[in-house]
């Protein structure tokens, strides 16, 4: 029979899906994220690897997976995986598109709405001194209602994010590399602004662009001095997208009015000094983090591992590999 490793934990539904279709998928039961070293072991004789977007698949663990047919990713980006020396040894890479993108929506507008109305901080408040009672001038936070949210990446989720927003009154202005078409861009009155405009104009800033080597540190130094010092900036996509040390020192020095992450540069380690900023919002990169995205994705990483099985065709292939493949010498 055919060997699926699966190196972390997924839905129930997924492991029940495979045991349907004939396989008993070797799952990793360690604690925490799987290590470089037991990650070669479970694909040494495997067919097919599941595994999520935490764990790095370089050159090392596909050159010891001589059989391997499909990396299915368990998540939306695929940055984790060397995709083109997967190519090169005809091994299919799958992501998980599109099933994240309500909740990915949400959680961003969740973390706009937390920032802007100081929610998390009242929170805190309320668990430690309290409160002495309301008063007109007390905790002033700020509506989203007739601000401009600058959106960097337009894409899906970039789009749902817009869609949400504007039905709470915001204006939308995004930037991209390519401009959306007259029709999309009306449903949400969404104006094209290059990236140093945007920065210049919006509000909130939203990030929503895949991490590639054009775009690490999209914003640096130079980017965030550009920002108003009342805009807010939001990072629910990639870490990498933003030099930490630089939003760090513009927060640090009030030069903008907060930022609300969800995804760092050195995940999952924090930078220090982000915790100590009271109008800063900070998850655990939750931005899929919900029973229905999640069993959506297994039901993905799952069906293609039984498509590349089956000699068929798998779903969202990121690298070119479509064609069945036979096992490799």
């Amino acid at each position: 029979m055919a060997k699926i490793f699966i190196s972390a934990a997924i839905p129930t539904s997924g492991i029940t899906s495979l045991q349907a279709a004939g396989y008993q998928p070797d799952v990793y039961q360690g604690n925490g994220l799987i290590s470089h070293a037991e990650l070669v072991a479970g694909v040494a004789d495997a067919e097919v690897l599941i595994t999520p977007l935490s764990t790095q698949v370089d050159q090392d663990v596909i050159d010891h997976a001589p059989k391997l047919k499909l990396i299915a990713n368990f998540g939306a980006g695929f940055n984790n995986i060397d995709v083109n020396y997967a190519a090169n040894k005809a091994i299919a890479v799958t992501n998980t598109p599109d099933v994240s993108t309500a909740s990915t929506a949400e959680v961003t507008v969740g973390l706009i709405l937390a920032l802007m109305h100081r929610m998390v901080e009242g929170d805190q408040l309320m668990r430690t001194t309290g409160f002495d009672g309301w008063a007109p001038l007390f905790f002033l936070g700020h509506e989203v209602k007739g601000k401009t949210l600058g959106i960097v990446g337009m894409g899906a989720i970039g789009q749902a994010v817009a869609k949400r927003l504007h039905a709470f009154g915001m204006n939308i202005v995004y930037t991209q590399r390519h401009q959306l078409n007259v029709f999309t861009a009306s449903k949400t009155d969404a104006t094209y602004l290059p990236l140093t405009e945007l920065l210049q104009t919006a509000d909130v800033v939203s990030l929503h662009a895949p991490l590639t080597s054009e775009t690490q540190h999209l914003l640096g130094a130079d980017q965030l001095a550009l920002m108003k010092s009342s805009a807010y900036l939001i990072n629910a996509a990639r870490g990498p997208l933003v030099d930490e040390h630089a939003l760090l020192t513009q927060l640090q020095q009030g030069k903008l009015a907060g930022a609300a992450l969800d995804v760092y540069e050195t995940e999952p380690t924090l930078t220090p000094g982000f915790a100590d900023l009271k109008n800063v919002v900070l998850t655990p990169h939750i931005g899929n983090a919900t029973v229905e995205a999640r069993d959506a994705m297994a039901k993905i990483v799952t069906d293609n591992a039984i498509a590349v099985l089956n000699d068929e065709i798998p779903q969202a292939v990121v690298n070119g590999v479509k064609a069945p493949v036979q096992p490799r010498d």
